[in-house]
């Protein structure tokens, strides 16, 4: 492949050898990358701060064929996410989803959505910090929903009814049916509120759907919850927000 310049965020980076590191990034147009960035764990590393995890890059690397780890030559910083993550919140938060690109963005699989998606959520959740749970919300539902792994919440999943403001109830296999088709043991109700912030989530941006999901902190848990089961049952493992949540029950 050559030389390839483009943009990206840094995922997450881990130290390789005595200098230098391992840098994991969700690039613009060439997806999932991995690089060695040598020499950046020294004290006048050429990287400077620009290696600091969901800062927004440009950058130069050299690919080789048929070889994973890309050779990283410069990084110019654009936008440092550094003081945002000096809230521990937003750094457990954003450390989960990045988890998340990590086990559904392929390597090297260009998706400019998913890329965009992951910014503005970035760039939202560091203007609004009391955004967070609906962020982290819309960051979910778009992953599966990219994925095609997203349920249809609009009809009940037996009849095909188009369930407009009714409730439902959820099934196994996290589709919904309406309550003339649901079985006697199954109780999880989804509620009209909570099926409308899963439509809304994926008709507008991050941005307005923060803003439209005010004071629903409880209906955002409840949906997230259900995202979080799903995330689960795809990968075959709890991911790291799961298992603090569930260690706190």
């Amino acid at each position: 492949m050559g030389l390839v310049d483009t943009e990206g965020i840094i995922l997450k980076t881990y130290s390789l050898a005595e200098a230098d590191k391992i840098v994991v990034l969700l690039t613009q147009t060439e997806g999932l990358v991995r690089g060695v960035a040598k020499g950046a764990k020294r004290l006048k590393s050429r990287f400077g701060g620009g290696l600091e995890p969901f800062s927004i890059i440009n950058i130069s690397y050299f690919q080789k064929e048929e070889r994973e780890l890309v050779s990283i030559g410069q990084i110019e910083l654009v936008k440092s996410f550094f003081d945002a993550a000096g809230n521990p919140k937003f750094l457990q938060k954003f450390s989960y989803l990045a988890e998340l690109l990590l086990e559904f963005a392929p390597p090297h699989d260009p998706n400019e959505r998913l890329y965009r998606m992951a910014k503005v959520c970035l760039d939202t959740a560091a203007e609004t910090p009391e955004s967070l749970d609906s962020i982290g919300l819309y960051f979910e539902l778009w992953i599966l929903k990219l994925g095609g792994y997203l349920p249809d919440w609009n009809k009940c999943d037996n009849c095909e009814k188009q369930l407009g403001s009714s409730a439902a109830n959820l099934q196994i296999n996290f589709q919904i049916v309406c309550r003339q088709c649901q079985s006697s043991g199954n109780n999880r109700i989804v509620t009209p509120e909570q099926r409308k912030l899963f439509s809304d989530a994926q008709q507008i941006s991050p941005t307005k759907f923060a803003e439209s999901a005010k004071n629903q902190s409880e209906n955002l848990r409840d949906v997230s919850a259900i995202l979080r089961r799903l995330i689960s049952n795809i990968l075959g493992k709890k991911t790291v927000e799961e298992k603090i949540l569930t260690a706190g029950i």
